[in-house]
Parts: C-alpha cells; sequence; structure tokens
C-alpha cells in the first residue's frame, strides 16, 4: 500500500522514459538475479549488479526504474494450482485488484494488467518464476476499464512477443487511447485520472488480435477459450481454462474483496459502472458462465473464489434489488444520491445476512467507492431506458 501511494506520486513521464529507453528493442529479458528469497532482501533486491551492468533482462529493467521499490514478492504474489499466479496490481489500497498470470510449459499470459503504476509489479513477478520477459505470449484483457486494461500499454512495451488480445469493441482505444482517457476525466475528475491511471500508452495496431465468441488461443499448448458476456461492459469477455476449470471473470461475476469475505466464505457485490450497464444481458452472461460447472472463477476484484453457483446466485439477487430500486428512485428528486443509499443498504444488508461482523466503518471503506460507481451506472441505465 504504502508503494502504490508513493508510486502515483511519482512522474508519468519518466515512468514511460525507463520503458522507451530500457525496454524499446530488447529482443532477449533474461533474469539476472534470483527473486525466491525477494521477500528477505527488500530493497537491495533491485540494485543493479556491478557484474551484470550490461545485462538487458527484466531485472535490469527494474534497476533501472525512475520508481519506488515494490515491496516484497510475497507481499503481492500468490500461487495457485495449475501455474496460475494472483498478482495484487497495487491500485487502490491491498488485495483491492488483481493481474492474473497463467504459466504451463514455460510459456505465460497474463490477464488484465492494472494500471501502468502496476508495470513494475508485473514485471518483478516474471523476475521472481525465472521467467524471460520474452516468454510472455500474451496480454489478455477482459475489458477495457482503466483498473484492468490501463497499463496494458506500457506492459507489452516491456514484452517483446507478447500480443494484446482484446475485444473488438476495445481494440480501438487500445490502439488510441484519447476517448477513453476522456471518459476516465469525465467519470472521476483529471486530477483522480492523472493520479490513479496516468497517461495510456497506445499498443501498435499490429500486436493486437481481436477476439471473438468461442475463439481459442494456445498458450504452451494449453486452450483458453473466449466468451462473449456483456452485462458489466459491451466490450467484455471471460476466458475459459479447461485445464483448471476456470474462467477469468474481470467483472462479469462482480466483486469479491477478500476483505469482505465472512465465515460462509467470498461475498460478492455487484460491478455496474457507467457507461454499458444491461441486467437482461447481465443474467444471461452469468447464466452462461455457470454452464460449464467451473470449479473456480479468478475474479479481478479479487483472486480465485471457489463455489461459483453460491457467488452467482448472490450477484444476481443484488442485481434485481438494485434494479428494482432505481426503477423506483428514477423521479427522485435527488436521484443520484437517493441511489447510492439504497445501493449502500442493499450491500450492507447482503454482507450482514452472511455473517459479516465488520465494523461499518470497514464496510464503508471497501463498498463506498462501488457504491458511487454503481449508482452512476443505474443512472445511466435509467436514462437509456425511460
Amino acid at each position: 500500500m504504502a508503494w502504490y501511494l508513493r508510486t502515483m506520486g511519482q512522474s508519468q513521464s519518466a515512468l514511460h522514459h525507463w520503458v522507451e529507453k530500457r525496454i524499446a528493442g530488447v529482443e532477449s529479458c533474461s533474469s539476472t538475479t534470483w527473486l525466491g528469497s525477494c521477500a528477505r532482501h527488500g530493497q537491495a533486491l533491485f540494485a543493479p549488479d556491478p557484474r551484470k551492468q550490461q545485462a538487458q533482462g527484466c531485472h535490469a529493467i527494474l534497476a533501472a526504474m525512475p520508481t519506488p521499490i515494490p515491496p516484497a514478492c510475497d507481499d503481492f504474489i500468490q500461487r495457485f494450482d495449475h501455474g496460475i499466479y494472483v498478482i495484487d496490481t497495487g491500485f487502490v489500497r491491498d488485495r483491492f485488484a488483481a493481474s492474473h498470470l497463467i504459466v504451463t510449459n514455460g510459456r505465460g499470459a497474463f490477464v488484465d494488467t492494472g494500471t501502468n503504476h502496476s508495470v513494475p509489479r508485473l514485471l518483478a513477478t516474471l523476475d521472481t518464476l525465472g521467467l524471460e520477459c520474452s516468454d510472455i505470449d500474451y496480454v489478455i484483457l477482459t475489458h477495457v476499464h482503466l483498473d484492468h486494461a490501463g497499463g496494458a500499454g506500457l506492459l507489452m512495451r516491456a514484452l517483446p512477443n507478447a500480443r494484446l488480445v482484446v475485444h473488438p469493441r476495445g481494440a480501438r482505444h487500445m490502439i488510441d487511447p484519447t476517448k477513453l482517457m476522456a471518459g476516465v476525466r469525465a467519470v472521476y475528475g483529471p486530477e483522480v485520472a492523472a493520479r490513479d491511471y496516468g497517461e495510456l500508452v497506445p499498443v501498435a495496431a499490429d500486436r493486437i488480435v481481436t477476439t471473438s465468441d468461442g475463439m481459442v488461443i494456445e498458450l504452451g499448448g494449453r486452450a483458453l477459450r473466449f466468451a462473449d458476456t456483456p452485462g458489466h461492459a459491451l466490450h467484455h469477455d471471460c476466458i475459459w481454462d479447461e485445464e483448471s476449470r476456470g474462467w477469468f471473470t474481470g467483472d462479469t461475476m462482480g466483486i469479491a474483496y477478500p476483505a469482505l469475505a465472512t465465515s460462509r466464505g467470498a461475498q460478492v457485490i455487484p460491478a455496474t459502472a457507467p457507461v454499458q450497464f444491461d441486467p437482461e444481458a447481465l443474467h444471461a452472461s452469468v447464466n452462461r458462465l455457470l454452464a460449464p460447472q467451473p470449479r473456480l472463477i479468478y475474479m479481478t476484484h479479487y483472486g480465485a473464489v471457489p463455489h461459483p453457483e453460491r457467488i452467482a446466485v448472490q450477484l444476481l439477487r443484488q442485481i434485481d434489488a438494485m434494479v428494482a430500486a432505481a426503477r423506483r428512485l428514477r423521479d427522485a428528486p435527488e436521484r443520484h444520491a437517493s441511489l447510492k443509499a439504497a445501493f449502500h443498504e442493499i450491500y450492507v444488508n447482503e454482507l450482514r445476512n452472511h455473517g459479516s461482523t465488520a465494523s461499518d466503518a470497514m464496510l464503508d471503506l471497501w463498498i463506498n467507492g462501488d457504491v458511487e460507481l454503481n449508482a452512476q451506472g443505474l443512472g445511466v441505465w435509467l436514462d437509456k431506458n425511460p
């Protein structure tokens, strides 16, 4: 958390500068220092090795960065079965947003990237695992909202062999992020947008693969299948991994912060941020994800979550309650404030009914940002559906 707060204050131009000078043109990105004991080595971990001043690997890139040192790797990497790693991107607070790394037969793919500020952690993870930057074949985006895709362009500059895999509706925003950045400024304000996301780095069109429903890509002989899953956004894909029998769900299955878990397990709240929320489409997408009887869902917010059927029931129950409240409050004098109050009550009641003993202040810390965004999303939906 402290690393993230310090990083947000750094110069974006400096962050881009190290990428351009240290990564562009790198053909092989070999690890120059084993980072397996990084939790014990702390800041010294990323100091340049004087014996290997000319190295061009991930470690050399990290050592050259004008950014604060990431925390101990054990603090932000979780390993799961089937070569899947959950990486805390450092966005907002600890265990709030994740990138997933899939590794099979020496080849890797990131699923979602976090923001520009997350890139050092993703590169440090490769070094920790003894992977080269050239071992990454794909950067896969579930959708292009910036907590999922804001660091994609910067990360791609570090990965010489990677292709960016993205929904066709989102591809143009990765090639030219101008409109996407303008939309983020409109939602969050220019100061927050600059602080939390920085300036987006475009991706060359010839490095982008656009998805289609049912498309399969091969990662080291491992099949990853894409499903077009609108509801949260029109440009949203989920990715089925047969080996783990799990879906990488982005925001389609909502948000399950570990801090909100109770003795009954993970607890989910909806994600209905503006501007493309569609409750009917979301119902259909969730039901589609349940069809192959997944063992796990890998959620950007946050991590590997078991019992997808229970999560889906809880999610859709709250979606239906939100839609009913929105319709009831359509003509309220202070509609946005009324929506926020109604949604806050829905989420808190759901959490309390499922065993949450967290203080009101702790619940507010974790849910109030989503209350605000979800109210904005339902407001837009109401305006589109008079």
